[in-house]
């Protein structure tokens, strides 16, 4: 994620309303930045990268799978912003093994099953059966459902074939990425979206 641009566009533009928003970064071993936070009166935006893995998540890593850094030049990413009722957090791993898309998604077929019933969607649309969760998640849902703009790049992923499980508000997700010959890419998400966002994808005054 473009951490340090998005937490100071994000403060720059609290900055003309709001005062005592204060930013602070803090650099990786290469002079990248690692840690990213942004505090306000009224909340702030916490960005942490490469500090992430699958257990954070909740989900067990592939047997013998290695994190691998994404399009940002990091292996994962853990962003936070939170002001007031409004909490909205984003954790995303990537990894890389040289078994196929095909073992990877039956192992986390299986992993992901703790979190209830487990959707495949393939473009935004079920494959098979369920195509809803019992917690009301479909194939289509996702943070633009809730208002909230993450684009699939913020996600480590391009769309696609992906896993769900959760609700609508409490997400966990694996999508795969383009790789080497005999490389299979892939990552993990946890995405819990602000509490306005309900079972029926409404909001709450």
């Amino acid at each position: 994620m473009k951490s340090s641009a998005m937490t100071l566009a994000v403060c720059g533009l609290l900055a003309a309303s709001l005062s005592g928003c204060r930013v602070q970064v803090d650099k990786g071993a290469n002079g990248e930045d690692k840690k990213v936070q942004v505090e306000t009166p009224f909340g702030g935006i916490h960005v942490n990268t490469d500090e992430t893995t699958a257990s954070d998540l909740g989900l067990p890593v592939y047997p013998g799978a290695v994190e691998v850094k994404g399009d940002d030049k990091h292996k994962s990413a853990d962003v936070h912003l939170g002001f007031g009722a409004f909490q909205l957090r984003v954790r995303a791993v990537s990894y890389s093994t040289h078994d196929s898309r095909e073992q990877v998604t039956a192992f986390y077929k299986k992993a992901l099953g703790r979190y209830g019933n487990v959707l495949t969607c393939q473009g935004g649309v079920a494959v098979g059966t369920p195509a809803v969760t019992a917690e009301g998640l479909s194939c289509t849902d996702d943070a633009k459902n809730g208002n909230v703009k993450i684009d699939d790049s913020d996600l480590k992923m391009q769309g696609g074939f992906q896993l769900k499980a959760g609700s609508k508000r409490h997400q966990h997700i694996l999508g795969f990425k383009d790789a080497p010959p005999g490389e299979t890419h892939f990552s993990l998400v946890a995405l819990d979206l602000p509490n306005f966002v309900d079972q029926d994808g409404g909001k709450h005054d």
